[in-house]
């Protein structure tokens, strides 16, 4: 029988090696897409394990006392908008231990940085970057110690003297193996893997369901011909299980030629996959491997999904011998179709509404992901119930022939007009969620964008209770005023004495005293407030100083000390404005760095710098998302609208033979497509603004802003070309509709 169901077909003729080449391609796209994120699951794991040695503060390690104990120090650093790792090493003998991808500790006067740091240093000026590392280069970090070929490392030797006065420095006999319960001794950039596994699943999901669409929609390719066909071998005598396989065979050959060819295409474009930031930053392209239980159940399964989606594209066969002929009007969609969707939002509502989130991150990670994909569940599932309904509408306000004609067709049968869009509208349910979430924590955090002059301003501090110095070097301030583009600093001093200090209440039992800002440095920093008039000193709080927000008009409340006075007092922050360029901050910024080496310089915007490459890796997401799954889709409307055009070609004969005009049989073609894809579609964009608002209100307390006209541009480009394809197959009708239709149907 198998035999038999091969041999038919490849003698189908050229409509039947169209419509195998057809599943073959979507198939091959499906398993691409599908080990391409299969091998980025485990790419995340690899990463992750390659810096763990990062963490070797993170916890004492003198577990082995015949090893000369190594004095380390992990810190971050900056360089425009860019994150640094630096490890500051100091060895106590000859065999104190030795971190991954160095070959031996580096002396004091040298340094190791990774390839991407080494270059970045060659391509900078060196008062912007280089001169922050000491001496010389003494070579690169292998790729063993590095979680990315962007990753910038730099390993330094130090003597034990200088690097046992810095905050978080520990003597330790071993090297981190395994990641430790971190705090804020940890310094690698590790991605949750259970997260990014679940977010990688619901980006599989919506990459391969249009892919589905795609399969069983060629299946349905002259889906009447075939039905009529089966249903002659039923008259004959064959059983409904001969006609299930038969039915079955063609698209699972095709399934496994496109599956042997979606492996080929995976290993091609294993360089260009490892290109996207999926983290924030690129992976090595060994990093993205497959293992033999996921191999084994993409090569098995695909090709068995595509037999049963074949088995119910073609289903209506095996009722009976006369089953084609004797096909009746669906019966009515219930408005139970409504409850998936619903669900997904009201989970979210759940959280959102009534506050009751999980606690943890990862309870909070599986519980918002899994209320989105029960959304995207429940678009497919209630598009059909809303093509009948947006149909029906329709139908009693219009007596136009060819309106009527679709609107009716529709409300029979709104599965056969909501398939061939379902593909489109999850891809703006995508669009709008993830466009929605981003853009407004962009707003908010001011990461991407915001007010501009919080990121004019570089600042070095110390520890609350400790103070960064007594007095600040005449030279060094010389030094500052004297960079191009520098527009003012502000020495912020310690309070000691709680001068302004507020009286203790039950939300905050030990309110923190400001710190005292000379209002003469205070005119300089417009961007951080001013004094009232005749003030000498003002009591400001610190957090404005590294606040992502402007605070130019904000009056601080004058401080009870003389200027004098509260020049002699501790200095607890230095905050330098520049005019925003790159020269000006980071040559500043390495001027604190090596003024103070012990504390983190930061610009304002580096607050924000991590949290940029995340939305970074999410946007990339959104926009792999979109790219691979508007094309599928739209290859599978057309192929939909070209099916339903061969399908039925003999009523559109017949109609055409009794005088229907060509142009009312296009109408008719063009409403029964785009009625669907408009009305879902504005309910996927309404869903999606909706499930975004209410993550952003649960999650974050952020109120959901309106994005940018780019969204709405790409909304518009997205469905007019969705009607391009529509429009572009209705030439085809006067073709497939001539007078030799009606006589051969």
């Amino acid at each position: 029988m198998i035999a038999f169901a091969l041999r038919l077909a490849a003698s189908g003729g050229r409509q039947a090696v169209a419509r195998l080449m057809m599943i073959a391609a979507a198939v091959a796209i499906g398993v691409g897409l599908l080990l391409s994120t299969f091998s980025s699951m485990n790419a995340v794991n690899r990463s992750n394990e390659r810096q763990v040695w990062l963490d070797t503060s993170a916890a004492s390690r003198t577990e082995q006392a015949s090893v000369d104990p190594l004095w380390w120090w992990g810190h971050r650093d900056y360089y425009d908008g860019k994150s640094l790792t630096e490890v500051d090493t100091a060895a106590t003998g000859s065999t104190s231990p030795v971190p991954p991808g160095l070959e031996h500790l580096p002396a004091p006067g040298e340094y190791y940085a990774s390839p991407a740091l080494a270059k970045l240093i060659r391509e900078t000026p060196a008062d912007r970057l280089g001169d922050r590392f000491p001496g010389r280069l003494a070579g690169t970090i292998g790729d063993a110690a590095l979680s990315s070929p962007d990753s910038l490392i730099a390993v330094i030797g130090r003597t034990p003297d200088q690097v046992k006065g810095a905050r978080g420095a520990r003597a330790v006999t071993t090297i981190a193996r395994t990641r430790p319960v971190c705090d804020s001794q940890c310094w690698d950039n590790a991605v949750r893997g259970d997260a990014m596994t679940l977010v990688l699943s619901v980006v599989a999901g919506a990459l391969i369901f249009p892919v589905l669409i795609f399969i069983g929609t060629a299946t349905r390719l002259s889906a009447a011909t075939r039905e009529q066909r089966y249903a002659a071998m039923r008259l004959v005598g064959a059983t409904p299980r001969q006609v299930s396989v038969i039915s079955a065979v063609e698209s699972t050959l095709a399934a496994v030629a496109g599956t042997a060819v979606g492996f080929g295409l995976y290993f091609a474009l294993r360089p260009v996959v490892a290109t996207v930031p999926f983290t924030g930053q690129r992976f090595f392209t060994a990093d993205l491997t497959l293992t033999g239980l996921q191999a084994l159940g993409v090569a098995l399964g695909v090709p068995v999904a595509a037999a049963i989606a074949a088995r119910l594209a073609l289903r209506r066969v095996t009722i009976s011998p006369l089953g084609v002929t004797r096909r009746v009007t669906p019966r009515p969609l219930r408005a139970w179709r409504l409850v998936p969707l619903l669900a997904g939002l009201g989970e979210l509502a759940y959280f959102a509404f009534l506050g009751h989130r999980p606690p943890t991150s990862n309870g909070q990670v599986a519980a918002y992901l899994t209320g989105f994909l029960v959304v995207m569940l429940g678009l497919v599932i209630a598009g059909p119930w809303l093509t009948m309904a947006a149909s029906r509408a329709v139908a009693r306000r219009t007596s136009r022939p060819g309106t009527l004609i679709a609107v009716r067709r529709l409300a029979d049968d709104p599965k056969a007009g909501f398939r061939a869009v379902s593909g489109l509208v999850l891809a703006l349910f995508v669009t709008t969620a993830t466009v929605s979430i981003i853009g407004t924590i962009n707003h908010y955090r001011g990461t991407l964008s915001g007010d501009p002059q919080t990121r004019v301003a570089v600042e070095v501090s110390a520890d609350f209770d400790k103070p960064l110095t007594g007095t600040v070097p005449t030279r060094l301030l010389t030094e500052i005023r004297a960079t191009p583009g520098f527009r003012g600093v502000a020495v912020v001093h310690a309070n000691p004495g709680g001068i302004g200090k507020g009286p203790a209440t039950l939300h905050d039992p030990s309110p923190m005293a400001p710190s005292l800002v000379l209002c003469s440095d205070l005119a300089q920093t417009p961007v951080a407030g001013h004094c009232p008039a005749g003030a000498g000193v003002a009591a400001v709080q610190q957090y404005t100083f590294v606040s992502l927000t402007s605070s130019s008009r904000m009056q601080w409340p004058a401080a009870a000390i003389t200027p004098a006075k509260a020049a002699k007092l501790p200095v607890q922050m230095l905050y330098v404005t520049t005019d925003g360029s790159t020269a000006a901050m980071e040559r500043t910024r390495t001027l604190l760095t090596n003024a103070y080496p012990h504390y983190e310089t930061r610009a304002v915007g580096d607050w924000g710098t991590d949290l940029q490459q995340e939305l970074v890796g999410w946007r990339q997401l959104a926009d792999v998302v979109l790219l691979a799954t508007m094309p599928i889709a739209g290859c599978s409307l057309a192929v939909s609208v070209v099916a339903g055009l061969s399908d039925r070609r003999r009523p559109f004969a017949i109609l055409r033979l009794t005088g229907a005009p060509l142009r009312l049989l296009q109408r008719v073609i063009g409403l029964e497509t785009a009625l669907p894809l408009l009305a879902v579609a504005a309910t996927a964009i309404g869903t999606g603004f909706a499930a975004s608002a209410m993550f952003l209100q649960s999650q974050m307390h952020y109120g959901l802003l309106s994005p940018g006209m780019a969204y709405y541009a790409l909304v518009a480009l997205g469905l007019a070309t969705a009607l391009a394809i529509i429009a572009s197959t209705l030439p085809l009708l006067r073709r497939i509709t001539g007078p030799e239709a009606a006589r051969n149907g």
